[in-house]
């Protein structure tokens, strides 16, 4: 007598369980380069201990950066976490550090664009910092050696507005009537890496600021709510929005903070 199996629903539902279960556990216990480190000519990799002996300002602190996690294993040289990002490192060590014998990524944003292909992106919109020119580069504002990359945090006293006003210095104050979105810092407004928008805003014309200061709309006969008025700083703004955007109609141009007026004007 012969078996036949019998399939269900039951059987289907459980059968795809059982081999979506298994799909997951082969990718995980696989043993896969996630990341290509750049290529450097006749190199072979070294090991982070080789790095350390020269760069201990910076390896010794790499272990609690986010970065730490793209280190890859060799099974001669061991932790290769460096030459993930700065290729094989065994020429720039019989050079004794010659400079062009290793990649940095200080000069080119090509390593940093093959993890972070979105950014490239974005550096060619329209209105973006100068990378793809040369002008500006990666580690202006960000440490991959430290912390969570981006500079001023962690325990620095400083905060991640100083990469930006170390550059802007004319938007960093103080001023008697700060601004408090600058409190909760720049790229509430600005995209560092670019948008299609203006001064790299994040959003174009009023949109931008009412986003915080758009109030609760007014109470009219009857208490019914909502009667077409544009509410900011307790005044009705249909009229004044027609007149183009908050901080180019004549009246909040000083929009990170101002010395002559709460309203943010000059």
């Amino acid at each position: 007598m012969s078996f036949k199996p019998r399939w269900n629903k039951t059987t289907l539902i459980l059968g795809g369980a059982a081999a979506w279960g298994l799909l997951l556990v082969g990718c995980v216990m696989a043993d896969r380069t996630v990341i290509a480190p750049p290529k450097v000519a006749d190199a072979t990799f070294v090991g982070t201990k080789k790095c350390a002996q020269c760069h201990e300002d910076l390896t010794g602190h790499f272990d609690g950066a986010t970065h730490s996690n793209l280190a890859l294993k060799d099974s001669k040289a061991g932790d290769i976490g460096c030459e993930a990002c700065h290729g094989a490192g065994s020429v720039h060590v019989k050079s004794g550090g010659s400079k062009g014998t290793i990649i940095n990524p200080a000069k080119s944003p090509e390593t940093c664009f093959a993890c972070h292909l979105d950014k490239r992106g974005e550096f060619s919109l329209p209105n973006a910092h100068p990378v793809l020119a040369g002008k500006v580069g990666c580690a202006d504002c960000h440490d991959p050696h430290k912390g969570k990359v981006i500079k001023r945090t962690g325990a620095e006293l400083e905060t991640p507005n100083e990469t930006c006003t170390k550059c802007h210095t004319s938007q960093k104050g103080p001023f008697l009537f700060p601004h408090q979105a600058m409190q909760e810092g720049c790229t509430v407004c600005h995209n560092p890496h670019g948008t299609v928008n203006q001064k790299m805003l994040v959003a174009r014309d009023a949109n931008l600021c009412l986003r915080c200061h758009l109030e609760h709309p007014s109470v009219i006969a009857g208490g019914v709510l909502g009667d077409g008025k544009i509410v900011a700083g307790g005044e009705d703004h249909r009229t004044r929005l027609q007149n183009g955007t908050c901080w180019s109609a004549g009246c909040h141009e000083d929009v990170h903070g101002s010395n002559a007026s709460k309203a943010m004007r000059y």
